[in-house]
């Protein structure tokens, strides 16, 4: 059962609570898990119970994401506004530099808290902001259409939608190279993520004409890329190896763009070699 934790972080206007759920499991060197735009911590569920065999795992609902609420007013959803909210949890849940692994918007928050010394390792599966500006627009294009069928379609009508394999594929094969995988419960779940993510429009607009072009010096990095990413192209993984040159990149052969539903075990493998 997910449990939400409060804590203070700094604001134009003084300190301000900032609230977010996360569910944890297992023992061991602490691991967490951020997730992709538009999406929740489940998007993990996956590779959860395999990881905590050898972590104690901690999964975020992102601020504005999941069950989490937005941030204060005055905080943005930006790199610079971000990773003092994720430090500030991190200390509110007493880790102490983590190993960290996100998918997607949570990889490139991953390699910037890594940039900044705040974690141990980073593994990142296709990190946002290695694009150039038509991968750029054609991702927000997508992530956009996204966001527009959540909120139009009813989630009841999701639901009998996705009982069927040829459903599920309909409204997730965006991101997932084998959306069969999916239960119905889950994708009804990812729907109402989406369209109730307070934090989707803001998220989108900071990466607005914005790359990530910082090395990440001195904290071991993985990064991983789906052979099948339909919304960040695999080619864009070259360029982030390119980017961050000690990176170790790996393809993951017949993924999407949320790999952890397509192929756990190799995920899984690849996240706990990452954080080593």
């Amino acid at each position: 059962m997910a449990a939400t934790i409060t804590f203070p972080i700094d604001t134009p206007t003084g300190p301000q609570p900032a609230r977010v759920v996360y569910e944890r499991r297992g023992t061991g060197r602490p691991l967490v898990l951020l997730h992709g735009i538009g999406h929740h911590w489940q998007a993990w569920e996956p590779v959860l119970d395999i990881l905590a065999v050898e972590r104690e795992v901690t999964a975020v609902d992102l601020p504005g994401f999941g069950e989490s609420p937005a941030l204060p007013d005055g905080v943005g959803y930006d790199l610079d506004d971000m990773a003092p909210v994720l430090a500030a949890l991190f200390e509110a849940l007493d880790l102490d530099r983590p190993d960290i692994a996100g998918n997607s918007l949570g990889g490139l928050l991953a390699l910037e808290l890594g940039r900044r010394k705040l974690v141990r390792s980073v593994t990142a599966l296709a990190p946002a902001r290695f694009w150039n500006e038509a991968e750029r627009r054609y991702a927000f294009g997508v992530l956009t259409a996204m966001r527009v069928a959540a909120r139009a379609i009813p989630l009841p009508l999701v639901g009998r939608i996705a009982r069927t394999a040829a459903g599920r594929a309909a409204l997730t094969g965006t991101i997932y190279a084998r959306p069969g995988r999916r239960s119905a419960q889950a994708v009804v779940a990812e729907a109402r993520a989406m369209r109730e993510a307070t934090g989707f429009e803001a998220t989108l607009a900071s990466g607005r004409g914005v790359v990530f072009a910082d090395d990440v010096p001195d904290v071991p990095v993985t990064i991983g890329w789906g052979t099948r990413d339909r919304v960040l192209l695999p080619r864009q993984g070259v360029r982030a190896k390119r980017t961050i040159p000690a990176a170790r990149l790996v393809r993951l052969p017949g993924c999407g763009h949320v790999p952890m539903n397509d192929d756990p075990a190799l995920v899984a493998r690849v996240i706990l070699d990452g954080s080593r």
